[in-house]
């Protein structure tokens, strides 16, 4: 009878004890704390398009939460600022960024932090130089606490007669930047379109620098193809030109909550419902650089 009664009290504390489905466990990512356990893995460089809208949405939400742990960067101008929206509408919001801030400032100086170069810098729209020698000065002022920089040209900065020039200064800024900070991750965003394909619109410059970045970067960082949701994989095109397709912009059916609607087909902001499906894409974009 005793030895019974011990096989029976040993068998009762090993089930009271054991795991349950609904018992966390060590190695469940889906039990960790995404923004105290911010480490990050080695990153999945490559391109993340119109897929990366359903891939963002097949991911728990604890994994999603894991781009909170992190401290990231994002420059942008009037577009940025749609996308940034639409991650606020996904309940990823950008904590502001202004002339001479820190990415440290929220807790345990992590999350996402987004400025315009207006803002940062002084530097409006169509002077790229400005924009990259901004870029530079602010990764560097933050080298030793900023892990993702995410760096986006307006729709004015890229025509026919300065591409070549943008793509030259642009990959001298990486480099130096990647020579300082060797851990440091970028996701390269390709440069927004507008909706005019008139040539002095420079939609055709657009791509090219859009196609450089996904051929030079692609094996070691991530690219944010913004030109791909927006034109919806080159369905909205003319003459082998890309556009903004109509469903994209920010129309009276869809305006914009910063950018109101386009007066001009030489304008290319984005729609609040089509930011908040698009940013998905941007925020996959982050998660791979750091996951």
């Amino acid at each position: 009878m005793k030895r019974l009664s011990f096989f029976l009290i040993g068998t009762l504390l090993w089930i009271g004890c054991s795991p349950t489905e609904d018992s966390p466990t060590p190695n469940d990512p889906d039990t960790t704390n995404p923004v105290t356990n911010g480490a990050m893995g080695k990153g999945q460089p490559g391109v993340v398009g119109t897929a990366g809208v359903a891939d963002w949405d097949k991911l728990s939400t604890s994994e999603k939460g894991r781009i909170m742990g992190w401290n990231a960067l994002f420059l942008h101008q009037s577009v940025g600022q749609d996308l940034e929206e639409g991650c606020k509408a996904n309940g990823y919001p950008f904590d502001y960024y202004g002339k001479g801030d820190k990415t440290d400032g929220a807790a345990s100086g992590k999350g996402l932090k987004g400025g315009i170069f207006v803002d940062v810098g002084g530097i409006p729209n169509g002077n790229p130089s400005e924009k990259i020698r901004v870029f530079r000065e602010n990764a560097t002022r933050n080298k030793d606490i900023l892990q993702i920089m995410i760096f986006k040209f307006g729709y004015a900065d890229i025509m026919d007669d300065n591409y070549e020039k943008v793509q030259t200064e642009y990959k001298t800024m990486i480099d130096a930047l990647r020579a300082q900070s060797p851990s440091l991750r970028f996701v390269h965003v390709t440069p927004p379109l507008v909706y005019s394909t008139s040539s002095y619109e420079g939609n055709a410059a657009k791509m090219k620098v859009g196609q450089w970045m996904k051929d030079t970067f692609k094996g070691t960082d991530v690219i944010f193809d913004l030109q791909a949701l927006e034109a919806n994989d080159g369905s909205c095109q003319q003459s082998n030109v890309w556009r903004i397709c109509p469903d994209n912009r920010n129309t009276s059916a869809d305006p914009s909550d910063v950018n109101g609607v386009d007066t001009s087909d030489g304008q290319g902001h984005i729609g609040k419902k089509a930011g908040q499906r698009i940013s998905k894409a941007l925020l996959m974009s982050i998660y791979n650089a750091g996951r």
